[in-house]
This record gives structure tokens, C-alpha cells and sequence, in this order.
């Protein structure tokens, strides 16, 4: 792979980057969520929910590769794909009590109400008309009692609506809608034990809880709603796979034509999942891979103001401060930490000539560089450079062919050993203007 696709890739991470502030992850009265808007927006949007209970990740993680990997060509589509974030990062049900629950009366002291008061606009707007609500539910469910895995008060594989039908202008017949997926989903079926039911809760007739939810609360404001239940006996990647199939069958329904980017396989689904990860850290002078990430990454030069700006390649992936680390979460799973060298940072983002492979090379800071067998960075009258793990007798690390051999494996960013970093730093007379941080560029080799 050459250095032109790796950076097309950037690109093209960069076109979906979505943004979050790290400090206020944690406080107690912040729960934002994102809504990604995909296609052209028109008066029959189809919502798409996940992350309203943290410890589903079938349903979150679908929605988020929902936003990332499909392309909307006709239709309009708004996707929620962490709800509940905080609950996402506790890997917690409901800190504050279950969000899906809180859907009939809530207090407004209830830290939630903003979150729950927000969303319940998003699902008033007069553009939606169909909603999504993806969960992850226990066991298989079944309408006939087989055995305690497979039974009525068992909530997986299976498409939930709360009523018949509603008295809509479009959209109405809940259960031929959900029998459609139901049979869609059938014909693609990973095993038989897997087959979906629709589960109607008949909400009405008496159901308390139910009456709490968001989907009920939904088809109150004239909507088209929807539970899609996958089973948390199957791993996350299967999970995703039958969530998938659901909605592009609803996206069918409505009309709304779409192009994926991967296989919609197990294969393909995990592999969408856990590559091409990536966080982006200040105006892009830092890209760490966050595929095969080493669990701590050392001596990463953050600003000294303790500030950290990044975007993210995927809308469940954050960082937070915690116990003397940055924390870099990816829905449940937190897949490194980072611990800064706080330095000054210089604003320019330019970029630096090296060697690659004999081949002279512009490479702009934040990029990863493909080299087969060595790399080397032309000395420049602006900037000392620093591989890290690199080590040398020479006064600078500059004009020196390095070779993968020539770094220990213990400095590198993934645990495969093959990417590493080659750091860049002012150089100046003036004191104030010299050794500040002024990017990196991540050199990968070869297997």
C-alpha cells in the first residue's frame, strides 16, 4: 500500500471526523449525543437510534457504522448513534436509572432530562417519519415457551412494535412493516437458532413499562416506531450483521437507496468494526491508528495547557482524562492510554521532505507512511527531529537510512511492531520560539 492510498484514506476519515469536547465527558449534566444527517434531507426521514443503553453494543456499534460506511444516494437519513454516551463509557445499563424508561414523566432534576427532552425533538420533527430504536436483548425471544433461553420473556432476535398500527397517513401497518423485516432478516440467517419473531408488547393494553419507553412515545406523536433486538448470546460483530440487515430492509421500505462499503458478512462486518480506526489530534499534526494500538503509549506531546483537540474517525470514539492518563474509549472498550509530555505547541502545519524507500517524498504532518525496507528524514535549518526509539551517536537523527531493525519493537504504536514515530520540533533563537511540538508522522513497515 502506498503512501498516496494511506493518504487518500486520511481524507477520506477526515470527511466524517466528528468532534467532542473531552472535558465535559465526565460531569455529571453532560450527555451529548450526535445526530448525523446522511442524504438529502426530505419529509420522509428515517431516525435511526442506538446507545440509549450503554451496555448494548450491538445496537450502538450498528448505528455507528451506519453513519460511517454507507453512502445515502436517494432519501434522508438522521442517525443517533450514542444516545446515552456516558452509559456507553460506564459499559453501565443506566447510571442514572434506564433511559428507555423515562420516556412518560420525568423530572426535570433527573440528570437525563435535557438528553431525553432533546431527542424527543428530533422524533417530533416533521421530516421523520419512520424511527429505529436498536437494543441488545437477552436470550432468543420465542412466542411459544421452549426452554429458559428460548421464550416469551426472552427479548433477542426479534423485531418490536407496540401496537398493530397507527392512524398515519404513511406507514401505518406496524406489523406488516415489521413482518417484512422479520422475513428479510430470515433469509439471511447465520444459523436456524438465530431466526427473528415480530414481538408485539401490546403497550396499551396495560403494559407499564413499555408505556415509558421511546418507542411508545413515538407512535403517540404519529410515528412509525420500531424495536430491533439483537441477542446479546451472540458476539457483537453477529449482533451487528442482523441489526444491518433490519435496517437496510426499513431503509428499503421507504425508499431510500443507499451504497455500503464493506461485504455485509460476519467477515465483513468485524472488519469494518475494529480497521481504519483512527484518532486525529490537534488540526491533524497527530494521527495515531487506533487498530492494533499498544495499550499505553508513552512521552505523547500534548499541549501544556492540558488541552486536548482531536476529531475522531468514528462517532463512538472519545478520550478523557483519568488517573494521570488520556483514555482513548471506543464505545465499551477503552483501547489505549496515553501519557503526555506537555510541551508548547508551534501553530504552522506544514510539510517535511524524507526518504522513502530512495524515493524523495513531501510528506504533510499527520500522515502514515507506507516503507518496505528504510526511511530517512532530510535535516531542515527549522526543526530537530526525534524517532522515537531510535537511537544513534550522531548530535541529530536526521540524513540516517533506519531500517525497522534499527528500533526496538517496545517503541512502537501497535502491537505488531511495524508503526512508529518520527517527531518534529522548532528550532529557533529565540527561547520562546524554540523546541516547541510541530508535528509527527507515523512511518509503517512492512510485515
Amino acid at each position: 500500500m502506498g503512501l498516496g492510498l494511506n493518504l487518500g484514506m486520511l481524507k477520506l476519515f477526515r470527511i466524517f471526523v466528528l468532534l467532542f469536547l473531552v472535558s465535559s465527558l465526565y460531569a455529571q449534566n453532560s450527555f451529548n449525543f450526535n445526530v448525523i444527517k446522511k442524504g438529502i434531507d426530505d419529509n420522509n426521514t428515517l431516525l435511526v437510534i442506538g446507545g440509549i443503553q450503554g451496555d448494548e453494543p450491538g445496537g450502538f456499534m450498528s448505528a455507528s457504522l451506519l453513519s460511517t460506511h454507507y453512502d445515502i444516494q436517494k432519501g434522508s437519513l438522521w442517525i443517533v448513534p450514542n444516545l446515552n454516551f456516558y452509559s456507553i463509557i460506564r459499559r453501565d445499563r443506566g447510571p442514572y436509572g434506564d433511559m428507555n424508561r423515562k420516556f412518560a414523566k420525568l423530572s426535570k432534576q433527573d440528570p437525563e432530562y435535557e438528553t431525553v427532552n432533546k431527542i424527543k425533538s428530533y422524533i417530533k420533527d416533521s421530516k421523520v417519519k419512520l424511527i429505529v430504536n436498536l437494543h441488545d436483548g437477552s436470550g432468543f425471544y420465542r412466542k411459544v415457551y421452549e426452554d429458559e433461553l428460548h421464550s416469551p420473556n426472552r427479548w433477542g432476535q426479534c423485531s418490536i412494535i407496540d401496537q398493530k398500527s397507527i392512524d398515519v397517513s404513511c406507514y401505518a401497518d406496524l406489523e406488516k412493516i415489521s413482518t417484512q423485516v422479520v422475513e428479510h432478516v430470515n433469509k439471511n440467517l447465520l444459523r436456524y437458532e438465530d431466526r427473528y419473531h415480530v414481538h408485539n408488547t401490546r403497550t396499551s393494553e396495560g403494559d407499564e413499562e413499555m408505556a415509558k419507553s421511546l418507542t411508545y412515545y413515538a407512535i403517540n406523536q404519529g410515528k412509525a416506531a420500531f424495536g430491533n433486538e439483537a441477542s446479546k448470546d451472540l458476539p457483537t460483530h453477529e449482533r451487528v450483521y442482523y441489526h444491518l440487515l433490519a435496517l437496510e430492509k426499513y431503509m428499503e421500505i421507504m425508499g431510500i437507496e443507499f451504497k455500503r462499503k464493506f461485504e455485509l458478512t460476519p467477515n465483513g462486518v468485524y472488519d469494518a468494526l475494529n480497521n481504519d480506526i483512527y484518532i486525529s489530534l490537534y488540526n491533524n499534526k497527530i494521527t495515531l491508528p487506533l487498530s492494533e494500538v499498544r495499550n499505553i503509549l508513552s512521552y505523547v506531546p500534548l499541549r501544556d495547557d492540558n488541552i486536548v483537540d482531536f476529531k475522531a474517525s468514528n462517532p463512538l470514539l472519545t478520550i478523557y482524562e483519568k488517573d494521570g492518563f488520556y483514555v482513548v474509549q471506543y464505545g465499551n472498550r477503552r483501547l489505549t492510554r496515553l501519557k503526555a509530555e506537555y510541551k508548547k505547541h508551534d501553530n504552522k502545519n506544514v510539510a517535511v521532505d524524507m526518504v522513502i524507500d530512495a524515493k524523495l517524498k513531501s510528506i504533510p504532518f499527520g500522515s502514515i507512511v507506507d516503507v518496505d525496507k528504510s526511511f530517512l528524514v532530510k535535516d531542515t535549518k527549522d526543526y530537530r527531529v526525534n524517532v522515537i526509539g531510535f537511537s544513534t551517536s550522531n548530535d541529530k537523527e536526521t540524513e540516517i537510512y533506519i531500517s525497522k531493525s534499527n528500533i526496538p519493537k517496545r517503541f512502537s504504536v501497535d502491537n505488531q511492531g511495524l508503526i512508529y514515530r518520527v517527531e518534529y520540533y522548532t528550532k529557533s533563537s529565540k527561547k520562546e520560539h524554540n523546541d516547541k511540538f510541530a508535528g509527527m508522522v507515523l512511518v509503517k513497515f512492512g510485515s
